[in-house]
């Protein structure tokens, strides 16, 4: 259902935004210079870039499932200290208390097991390391998402098995905690992470939704012309536009923070 096929049409979609999260979510972390750092479901190295602007990392692994993504982030974050690697976030190949942090930026809901997951976080963190993840408010508060669901879901009754919002239930303080509870990890602190997503005209918010990548493209690119077409209308009919067109929408993710037990 969610393809991850190119690094460029996710920075298109998702990468300006995620940037902007990520540097909040680091902020947030304040975390010292020279650790050990993997980003879990890397993507295209957003999270990656992030850490070596922020916090000068001793070194940063990327791992990520797409092949073509880990491509993509190898050439844009070609740095001595930055590795990236292939492989599954379920299984991962690294020894344990191998890194100081774990960090996972909007990818761990697209996992099939994420209780699997952070576990394996936990298993290749050290002792008194730093476990933290965050995902969008997709029910609620990330609004360039949920203005796009409500009027697919105003256009097409079978909208509504893909709505993020009903698929990834477990995108809520609540969720994130019951899942890292479950996996044994503990010291949790939830923290909302709020931005602004601005588009400078309809165009601007329309045409990423055409690059396939992700759940709401991949949903648009599933649907007939027509439907694409009445869902495009209405939206440019719905979506707060000022008088130059620009169009601003508040956006949320939830992050969660643990440390791993001594």
């Amino acid at each position: 259902m969610d393809q991850w096929t190119s690094g460029a049409y996710y920075d298109q979609w998702m990468g300006r935004w995620s940037r902007l999260v990520a540097q909040e979510f680091l902020g947030w972390l304040e975390l010292p210079a020279g650790l050990r750092w993997l980003d879990v479901c890397c993507g295209s190295g957003v999270i990656t870039e992030s850490i070596l602007e922020r916090n000068a990392p001793a070194t940063v692994v990327g791992v990520d499932a797409s092949v073509d993504q880990i491509s993509f982030a190898r050439q844009r974050s070609a740095q001595p200290n930055v590795f990236f690697e292939t492989t599954d976030a379920m299984a991962l190949p690294f020894p344990g208390s191998s890194f100081d942090v774990v960090v996972c930026g909007l990818g761990l809901n697209f996992l099939p097991s994420p209780r699997r997951a952070l576990e394996e976080f936990s298993r290749v963190t050290r002792p008194d390391g730093t476990i933290a993840v965050y995902v969008w408010d997709y029910a609620q508060e990330a609004r360039f998402l949920r203005e796009f669901w409500d009027a697919a879901l105003a256009i097409d009754s079978e909208a509504a098995t893909f709505d993020q919002a009903h698929r990834f239930p477990m995108c809520t303080p609540e969720g994130l905690r019951g899942l890292f509870e479950q996996a044994k990890l503990e010291g949790l602190t939830s923290h909302a992470i709020d931005v602004m997503t601005r588009f400078t005209s309809f165009d601007d918010y329309w045409e990423p939704l055409l690059t396939g990548q992700g759940s709401a493209p991949g949903y648009l690119a599933s649907r007939n012309q027509q439907t694409q077409t009445a869902i495009r209308e209405r939206l440019r009919a719905t979506l707060p536009a000022n008088p130059q067109g620009t169009i601003e929408l508040p956006a949320r993710a939830w992050a969660i923070r643990a440390q791993k037990n001594l």
